[in-house]
């Protein structure tokens, strides 16, 4: 039985290798490849997604995302969490902490 991990802050999030992230140039939008599954991820999950390289913390993703939108860190970073924790949880990003 897999042993699920929670995601704080100091967790470093990526992709799998069994997972890509890429701009599908007929549609005009990005998707996410993954085995047996197409996902179309919004514009906020899509930056999110660009963002989980395996080198910075969900700490750093939440202020880079803070910046860009002028937006109050405090008020994404439970969202952010949570986005992370649903994607892991779903095997569709690996993180370590």
């Amino acid at each position: 039985m897999r042993k699920r991990l929670m995601v704080t802050p100091d967790t470093v999030p990526r992709l799998p290798t069994h997972v890509r992230l890429q701009f599908d140039e007929l549609r005009g939008k990005w998707v996410v490849l993954a085995p047996e599954k197409v996902l179309w991820p919004d514009e906020i999950s899509v930056d999110i997604l660009k963002r989980c390289d395996g080198k910075d913390p969900a700490r750093d993703i939440v202020n880079g995302l803070a910046q860009e939108y002028a937006a109050d860190r405090s008020e994404i970073e439970a969202d952010v969490i949570e986005f992370i924790q649903d994607w892991s949880d779903k095997r569709l990003l690996t993180c370590e902490v």
